[in-house]
């Protein structure tokens, strides 16, 4: 689907007459990771989309537009072209900020689901950026292949289904001499992480007027509930469902239960 002059976007999509769900993976992620959570919305009625953001999956891979505020843009001109009337977006990591950023435009949305991402502040990890891009750029995949990698996912995430294994995959194709390479390419993830960096996304609470759904994963008491915390108070309209023990990609792990949660919000 086209979103500015020159790029388009893959899209996934699940028909439906409900309420449409528009739902947008993390950094360095892929619409295939919302499959399981868009058949169970799907098989409730509703109208699914998923999206694979600019240079990432199967989508366009322009020279700019690598910002949070940029895919926030793209969502809008996708929600025009497919005529989505008062969606619920929900985002995962990098996602939750850029459904927020969303929403925070003014943009038009029934409802916010952020799915243990929207509360990171990276600027208040780090001192400076250099420290953040040291600690967070991707490790590197030389050498690495398909068999490998796909063994590494099962031993890491030995309770996630099949489906979410095979979708993480999608993250990366392989090249003519079976190694793997990353679709979303060192200078643009950077600019994400760097546009992370400097947009932090409190800067968009005030602002957020639609209902918002947080679901972080991880532990209630540990070093990420200050900022669960902070969202809730300062989003007027939030609420909180913990994930106790869940991976980051909760969304793949629980598809049913995240599914369940994004109901509510209609």
């Amino acid at each position: 689907m086209p979103v500015a002059p020159g790029v388009a976007l893959r899209v996934l999509e699940w028909p439906g007459a409900g309420r449409p769900f528009l739902l947008v993976h993390g950094l360095a992620s892929n619409a295939l990771l919302w499959r399981g959570v868009a058949d169970v919305l799907a098989s409730c009625g509703h109208r699914v989309v998923a999206v694979d953001l600019r240079s990432h999956g199967q989508s366009d891979t322009p020279p700019e537009g690598y910002t949070t505020d940029a895919a926030a843009a793209d969502l809008a001109a996708l929600v025009a072209e497919l005529e989505l009337v008062d969606p619920v977006l929900a985002g995962q990591s990098w996602g939750g900020n850029v459904v927020l950023s969303y929403a925070a435009a003014g943009h038009p949305a029934r409802a916010v689901g952020c799915v243990d991402g929207g509360w990171l502040h990276l600027a208040d990890r780090f001192a400076t950026w250099s420290e953040c891009w040291a600690a967070l750029a991707p490790p590197p995949l030389d050498g690495l292949t398909a068999a490998t990698f796909a063994a590494l996912l099962r031993r890491r995430h030995p309770s996630w289904p099949a489906a979410a294994i095979e979708a993480t995959m999608a993250n990366l194709r392989e090249r003519p001499d079976g190694r793997l390479v990353r679709h979303l390419s060192l200078p643009h993830h950077e600019s994400i992480v760097r546009s992370m960096y400097d947009d932090p996304p409190r800067r968009w609470y005030a602002r957020v007027g639609v209902p918002v759904l947080l679901l972080p994963a991880g532990d209630p008491d540990g070093p990420s509930a200050a900022l669960v915390d902070e969202a809730a108070r300062l989003l007027s309209r939030a609420r909180v469902r913990w994930y106790a023990g869940a991976d980051h990609d909760v969304h793949a792990q629980y598809p049913a239960e995240v599914a369940a949660d994004l109901l509510r919000l209609v």
